[in-house]
């Protein structure tokens, strides 16, 4: 059986229903975020007879919509949100409210003569060949009246021509656009895969934006969590969105939700910004024990996973646990703390994580864990400490991870998250891991390795200063005082006869020097630049950075993994160089891990 049926409405048509309420717009789809200028656009394919795509609606009676109320017999339009909004923006003159929940007009002009569409600009108010506002034309009296004011404000244009534009521009009204009815028999969760599925413009749905839907369709209560949680990562990236909020929205600023993240204005790092994806991951695993984010849409749903039911009841349960979670993500305190405890591995910087999701599965397990109350907070440190490097090292949280994450959740339930930490580390990081397999990982030209990045954290960690530097940090040079180094520079390779770019960029030929440094080191060979150190310090002339005591040389080496041949080393032991290099950070990365 068909689950949809295909028909053709005229644009007025659809905006006398949207301004009647006979299409409502349900709260699964997206904020307006469409500019002025894809506004303009849309009114000048229909001006010129161009396709806009379909529309879909369906016909449902217990859709929540947007101010609490059921849907009722109203069609619910599932597709073309923002199509159907700019209409009634720039044809019926609404107001549109932003993802900024800024209420703003968006104005299209309109130049008969030239047949051009552009966003209202004040400069526009200068030149009368612009009519500046389309929506005067949509009315029958303003047809009428809008020419004649034209025409004494412009005596020189051809009164035929531009007769026939603001003709062909008032039949938009009138152009057809095809509307794909969804049966009235299926649920919201079917209606809401349909959509995910065709919504092939602007940016492509998930599961997240799904969960959003459902939390924001729960009347006013999922409303104000659906703001909890956007607000809260605008903040997060913005502090000074404080006063937006504040301005433009009292009614939410009135609210504990609001004074809960009101902290975010001072906020200055940019060391974990969830956005709202990540934000719903953490909640589902803290809270539900379930990776997947499609289950927590069951959980919100109401679903009873015994009986294959759903009961208001348990909607509602679970709304109150998902706001209890976000309490617990938002709270300063187990943010801040959580921060720490990542700064404290090393990995003090946003630049040195390359996996959003080793974060969030290490928040989600902070949270987990400081609910026990008969574990230390020392213990709790330690071990989200050790499994976000783990996970880092082991590539644990990448790629498709829910199931994984899931796994790893209802096994620190059943055996402890310390007992469960010591089983993955037996398994995962093993001898041959640290001695075969990282040493391979290694092989790779990529700065944004994890294994490169986790070795600077290492770095950062032990307090290592940079290459050859007698005070300069590896944490201080993260922060924009220092250049990543090839030890044999790119321009001796290339003239030693090693051209390929793989080759010359190994992360095992990269460390983090001083800028001046590397200056002075220029194209020599290790050997050579290493002669000029063994000078240095005999002499204490200062040629390659400031370091004058072989001591503090050995160090330098020690801590950035350097085998000692590179006193000797040129091109004809490069490879031989590499490979014991990188057993050698391979070891370095060992001894910090265990030392977490």
């Amino acid at each position: 059986m068909e689950k949809y049926t295909v028909h053709q409405q005229a644009v007025g048509t659809i905006l006398n229903w949207v301004t009647t309420g006979q299409v409502a717009i349900p709260e699964i789809q997206r904020p307006f975020v469409w500019n002025s200028t894809k506004v303009r656009d849309l009114i000048d394919s229909l001006y010129n007879g161009y396709p806009v795509g379909y529309l879909i609606t369906w016909q449902t009676h217990d859709v929540k919509l947007k101010d609490g109320s059921q849907s009722g017999n109203k069609q619910i339009l599932i597709d073309g949100q923002q199509r159907v909004t700019a209409l009634t923006a720039a044809l019926a003159g609404q107001k549109i409210v932003t993802k900024d929940y800024q209420r703003k007009r968006i104005q299209i002009a309109f130049n008969p003569q030239t047949e051009r569409f552009e966003t209202f600009t004040p400069v526009m108010k200068n030149d009368p060949a612009w009519i500046l506002d389309i929506a005067e034309l949509m009315s029958p009296v303003a047809a009428f009246e809008v020419p004649q004011r034209y025409f004494e404000a412009n005596p020189e244009a051809d009164r035929q021509s531009v007769i026939g534009a603001l003709t062909k521009l008032s039949g938009i009204q009138n152009k057809q656009v095809g509307i794909i009815n969804l049966d009235a028999s299926l649920d919201i969760e079917t209606v809401t895969e349909i959509f995910i599925r065709i919504n092939s413009k602007g940016v492509v749905l998930n599961s997240a934006d799904f969960a959003m839907s459902k939390i924001a369709a729960y009347g006013d209560y999922g409303a104000n969590l659906r703001k909890y949680i956007d607000y809260f990562c605008h903040l997060a990236v913005a502090p000074h969105f404080h006063e937006m909020i504040r301005d433009n929205d009292p009614e939410f600023a009135s609210t504990e939700q609001f004074r809960r993240i009101s902290w975010l204005k001072d906020d200055a790092s940019d060391l974990y910004d969830p956005d709202y994806r990540d934000v719903i991951r953490v909640a589902g695993l803290q809270e539900f024990g379930r990776g997947r984010i499609d289950a927590l849409v069951s959980y919100l749903s109401g679903r009873d996973f015994e009986t294959r039911s759903f009961r208001e009841d348990l909607a509602l349960k679970s709304f109150e646990r998902l706001e209890s979670a976000l309490d617990d993500f938002t709270n300063q305190y187990n943010f801040t703390q959580f921060l720490m405890v990542i700064q404290s591995s090393g990995f003090d910087t946003s630049s040195l994580i390359t996996s959003r999701n080793a974060l969030n599965f290490a928040y989600a397990l902070f949270l987990r864990l400081r609910r026990d109350k008969d574990l230390p907070f020392g213990e709790v440190q330690r071990i989200v400490r050790r499994w976000f490097v783990m996970s880092m090292l082991t590539g644990r949280a990448s790629g498709s991870v829910d199931t994984q994450f899931e796994q790893d959740i209802r096994r620190v339930r059943e055996l402890g998250a310390g007992d469960y930490l010591a089983t993955v580390e037996d398994s995962e990081l093993s001898d041959a891991f640290w001695n075969v397999g990282l040493p391979q990982a290694l092989d790779t030209s990529s700065t944004r390795s994890p294994y490169f990045r986790t070795f600077l954290a290492s770095q950062v960690f032990t307090q290592a200063r940079g290459f050859l530097s007698q005070n300069i940090t590896v944490s201080q040079m993260l922060d924009g005082q220092g250049d990543i180094h090839h030890i044999f520079p790119k321009a001796y390779l290339e003239k030693s006869g090693i051209r390929d770019r793989s080759d010359k960029n190994q992360v095992a030929n990269y460390v983090l020097a001083e800028t001046a440094i590397n200056i002075a080191i220029s194209d020599k060979a290790p050997a050579d630049y290493m002669s000029v150190i063994a000078d240095q310090v005999s002499t204490g002339e200062r040629r390659i950075g400031e370091i004058v005591s072989r001591d503090a040389v050995d160090r330098t080496l020690r801590e950035s993994a350097i085998p000692e041949s590179i006193w000797t080393a040129t091109a004809t032991e490069y490879q031989d160089f590499l490979e014991e290099r990188r057993i050698r950070m391979s070891a370095t990365m060992r001894d910090y891990y265990r030392s977490l």
